[in-house]
């Protein structure tokens, strides 16, 4: 299983970005989805997560500027992110928790630059 994710890039202060990620592979079931992120001397941290029950979490620092989502069928999770700020310049990663074959453990993917400019 990998988790491969795409979205990211160059976006302006202020304006919106949207990251994707899809799991690859034998997934026979999916439990918790998140990203988090990581800046240049930081900490990685929790941007937001799902459950499969649809209860979301997000980071403080969020403030109702992103939304997390996912969908079931396609093995996927999404982060809007509006209301950019320069500080939410860092590499996001996707999280799952899969059941592949027997027992679940966690998947990363690999990240993807996100760099907000003024």
């Amino acid at each position: 299983v990998q988790l491969q994710a795409s979205g990211g890039g160059l976006g302006q202060a202020g304006g919106s970005l949207n990251l994707s990620c899809a799991a690859q592979g034998r997934v026979d079931s999916m439990g918790i989805m998140a990203w988090h992120r990581q800046a240049p001397g930081s900490q990685r941290e929790l941007v937001a997560s799902i459950t499969s029950g649809h209860i979301i979490n997000y980071g403080d620092f969020v403030k109702g500027r992103f939304t997390i989502s996912r969908d079931k069928a396609r093995l996927t999770t999404t982060l809007q992110l509006n209301n950019l700020k320069l500080e939410d310049s860092a590499v996001y990663y996707c999280y799952a928790w899969i059941r592949s074959g027997r027992g679940y453990r966690e998947y990363w993917g690999r990240g993807t630059l996100v760099t907000v400019s003024s």
